[in-house]
C-alpha cells in the first residue's frame, strides 16, 4: 500500500512568505496535482512535463479572474523551481 503524495512536504524547501501565502501555494498545488492526475494519470510532480503545467494554465484557468491566474502562475513557477526545471510560463 502506498501513501498519498504529500504536496506540502514536496514544497517545503521552496515555500517562503507568510503562513497564508504558504497555505495558498499548497492548496493551489494540490488543485493542480488533482487536475493533472485526472487528465494524464500523473500522480506526482516528478512525473510531470512542462506541457502538463502549460495545459493547466491555458485550459483550466480560462474562466478565472486575472488575479487568480496570476496567483496560480506563481504556484506553477514555485513547482518548477522545486523540480529544478527552467520552464517559463506566460499567462
Amino acid at each position: 500500500m502506498s501513501k498519498p503524495f504529500d504536496m506540502e512536504l514536496f514544497l517545503a524547501g521552496v515555500l517562503t512568505g507568510s503562513h497564508a501565502t504558504r497555505r495558498r501555494h499548497v492548496r493551489q498545488a494540490k488543485i493542480i496535482q488533482a487536475e493533472i492526475a485526472e487528465r494524464w494519470q500523473r500522480e506526482t510532480p516528478w512525473s510531470w512535463q512542462r506541457k502538463h503545467l502549460a495545459w493547466f494554465i491555458k485550459h483550466r484557468l480560462v474562466r478565472s479572474s486575472e488575479a487568480s491566474r496570476y496567483y496560480y502562475l506563481l504556484t506553477v513557477r514555485l513547482l518548477a523551481r522545486r523540480l529544478e526545471k527552467s520552464w517559463v510560463f506566460d499567462v
